[in-house]
């Protein structure tokens, strides 16, 4: 019994406090149903729970420390790795271009977000916008987005942006302007399908390689203690 529990309680994942009114509501629906409507309507409604509360899983992850590791903000597939100016709204103190990683997140993914370094959080902005396909590069512009500004002990800035998706409809960020944040914290969430974008300090190179897939709070995308040219990849 105690292995069997065990086993449980590996397997169960747990739930994020922002999903807990949707799976409450979905529950809701599926009680009514039952009293009301055939019964197959109210099953419809918990499968639908379920699957709400296994969008907004929240499980733990193990953050590599080490001072000059950029760590993926989200989950999902790196759909590009590009050379360009960053976003205005981050406020980066440079218009210079710089490597931005890019991380599309699907409906299946687990869409908690979370910081890419350590460092304070100097500029917080919320851009509203279109919802068209998030992998598009244009998303970065037309789409509704949140962007944060971290400032690393060594003064350099990274930026982070949130980009809303066609499917998503509500950015949701857990941190203020000021606040000082670790590698791996939470930061925020996107609801049902988006994609995250780091843009590195000038001159740093990004190790993740399009196509690979990032494990939020876990997988490396970058070394800025590396001078080491960029990884080459073979697809098999």
């Amino acid at each position: 019994m105690d292995d069997l529990l065990d086993t449980i309680g590996k397997t169960l994942v747990p739930v994020h406090r922002e999903g807990w009114r949707f799976i409450a509501m979905a529950l809701g629906a599926a009680l009514v149903s039952f009293w009301l409507l055939p019964d197959f309507i109210g099953w419809l409604f918990v499968v639908l729970a379920a699957w709400v509360a296994y969008f907004f899983r929240d499980p733990k992850r193990t953050t590599p420390l080490r001072e000059g590791l950029v760590i993926a903000p989200a989950d999902g597939v790196v759909s590009s790795v590009r050379i360009a100016p960053p976003p205005r709204e981050l406020a980066l103190g440079s218009e210079e271009e710089r490597v931005c990683v890019s991380i599309f997140m699907n409906v299946f993914d687990v869409h908690v977000n979370r910081a890419p370094v350590d460092g304070r959080i100097t500029t917080i902005a919320y851009i509203p916008g279109k919802f068209i396909n998030a992998e598009l590069d244009k998303a970065s512009e037309h789409n509704e987005r949140q962007a944060f500004s971290i400032e690393m002990n060594d003064k350099r800035m990274i930026g982070v942006v949130q980009i809303a998706g066609l499917v998503a409809r509500r950015i949701v960020r857990f941190v203020q302007e000021g606040d000082e944040v670790k590698a791996g914290q939470r930061i925020g969430l996107i609801r049902f399908g988006s994609r995250v974008d780091v843009w590195l300090p000038p001159g740093v190179q990004a190790t993740a390689l399009v196509g690979q897939r990032a494990v939020a709070g876990e997988t490396i995308i970058a070394d800025m203690k590396c001078e080491l040219p960029p990884p080459k990849a073979r697809r098999d």
